[in-house]
Formats: structure tokens, sequence, C-alpha cells
């Protein structure tokens, strides 16, 4: 756990949030008494959608393309 006084010259909030791991914390003191903390936020397991992941698992019909009855008659 990493600490930083208020009354000193602090490193830009972008920066402090840059420096954190996930599991670890950046705490804000005034006066020697903690005010704030930052802490890092769990990473998603699978932060983009890979490709081929939902492989088998989407089913459509094999009509699908077909034209609705409820609009044969705009199809004309």
């Amino acid at each position: 756990m990493k600490t930083y006084a208020l009354n000193q010259n602090l490193p830009p909030l972008a920066a402090l949030i840059a420096e954190l791991k996930p599991d670890e914390e950046i705490v804000l003191t005034e006066h020697e008494r903690p005010v704030a903390k930052l802490v890092a936020v769990a990473s998603p397991a699978h932060p983009h959608p890979q490709a081929g992941t939902l492989k088998g698992k989407i089913w459509m019909s094999a009509d699908f393309d077909e034209p609705l009855e409820d609009f044969k008659e705009y199809m004309e």
C-alpha cells in the first residue's frame, strides 16, 4: 500500500491511477490521517469479445430469411 500526503506535491490523478495494479491501493492522507483511498478495480476476464466465442451457442431457424405471413401484402 502506497501513501501520499495531500499537503505535498501529488502526481496527477491519471498518474496515480496508472500506478495501481490489481489488488493494490493508494491512500491519501491529511495530517497523517487517511482521508481517501484509490483502489484498482479488477479487470474482466475478457475485456474485448473474442472471435468465435459464441460458436455453436447461437441457433437460427432455417427459414429465418423467409418473408413473414403478416407482411406478404407489403412484399407484392
